[in-house]
């Protein structure tokens, strides 16, 4: 009887490079999600005439996204090497792309926070004709922040799907709705903190829907995925992440469904999927780290692959007659 074979690699090295990127990245795809839905709560407070409700969600928005892009410049050492990253756009780059969506972003966010700052002083920041201006344009860029919240909820997901990290690539078609899902929980929940519950009703309907869209996403996302890659997803810290995850966003949806108008309820449901939110993204991200650090992750659904296309009959191509 022969033994089966084990897999090896040389010397055990991991055959893709971990990519080069610590919890401030993490914090970014956490902070972009939380920015990018509470954009489009202010539009929703905006357009259906609810002040605190569109005022809550504006700062939250603006104050979410300067955080975040503090964590990526201090990624990236250097604040010079965003503005570098501005110079062009590739079509073909998630990174450059998603750049230009941060900033496209950031102005609308910004020129509507402003615009809530200076109602919440009294008109008195030192805007001289600038507040007509200011006042002119807030209604648009209400518009245009939301705009680009949708593209800048799913591109992080994009960016680290277009990695060869195992766990990550073999994820690319499903997790950017992850991550829009787990955007609505973040954002609607901080809503649901920070405003009263006779304004809270969009963010009460966001809820309801990031609940489902992240359960039901997370699954398909882990069923289409080789057993393999999928396996980080429910192993060690990332799948304690992961799990915790999915119970919070459970539990907040229904603390939201059956007690969302009480107060105290809401609040706590807000919490429950504030935190749900923000384990998914680190979760995702420590399992895409832990896949990179095991060959094991990148060999084995690379065999797998190529046993499934010589059993389709699939023997004549660069793929098949490599080995």
């Amino acid at each position: 009887m022969v033994p089966e074979p084990e897999f090896t690699s040389y010397y055990g090295r991991p055959v893709v490079k971990p990519a080069p990127w610590g919890d401030d990245v993490a914090a970014y795809l956490f902070l972009g999600g939380v920015a990018a839905g509470s954009a489009l709560l202010g539009l929703g407070g905006q357009l259906t005439g609810r002040p605190t409700l569109r005022r809550n969600a504006r700062l939250s928005s603006l104050t979410a996204v300067g955080f975040g892009a503090v964590a990526l410049v201090r990624d990236l050492g250097r604040p010079e090497r965003f503005l570098n990253m501005l110079r062009t756009l590739k079509l073909t780059s998630p990174m450059s792309v998603g750049s230009w969506i941060l900033s496209a972003f950031s102005i609308g966010t910004s020129v509507t926070a402003v615009a809530e700052i200076d109602r919440l002083s009294g008109t008195r920041l030192p805007l001289g004709p600038l507040r007509t201006l200011l006042q002119a344009v807030e209604g648009p860029a209400g518009f245009e922040a939301a705009l680009f919240a949708g593209p800048l909820a799913a591109y992080t997901a994009v960016l680290l799907g277009d990695t060869a990290t195992p766990t990550w690539n073999a994820a690319h078609e499903e997790l950017p709705f992850v991550f829009v899902s787990s955007a609505a929980l973040a954002s609607a929940g901080l809503a649901m903190i920070t405003t009263p519950v006779h304004e809270a009703g969009p963010a009460r309907n966001l809820a309801m829907l990031g609940v489902v869209g992240d359960v039901v996403a997370t699954r398909v996302m882990e069923h289409r995925m080789d057993p393999i890659t999928a396996e980080p997803l429910h192993q060690g810290k990332a799948g304690a992440m992961l799990k915790w995850s999915e119970r919070l966003a459970i539990a907040g949806g229904l603390g939201t469904l059956l007690g969302g108008r009480h107060r105290v309820v809401a609040a706590a449901s807000g919490v429950s999927l504030l935190a749900a939110s923000a384990l998914t993204r680190f979760g995702v991200f420590e399992a895409g780290l832990a896949s990179a650090r095991d060959p094991r992750y990148t060999i084995e659904p690379q065999k797998n692959r190529l046993a499934a296309r010589r059993a389709a009959g699939i023997t004549g191509d660069s793929i098949t007659t490599a080995s």
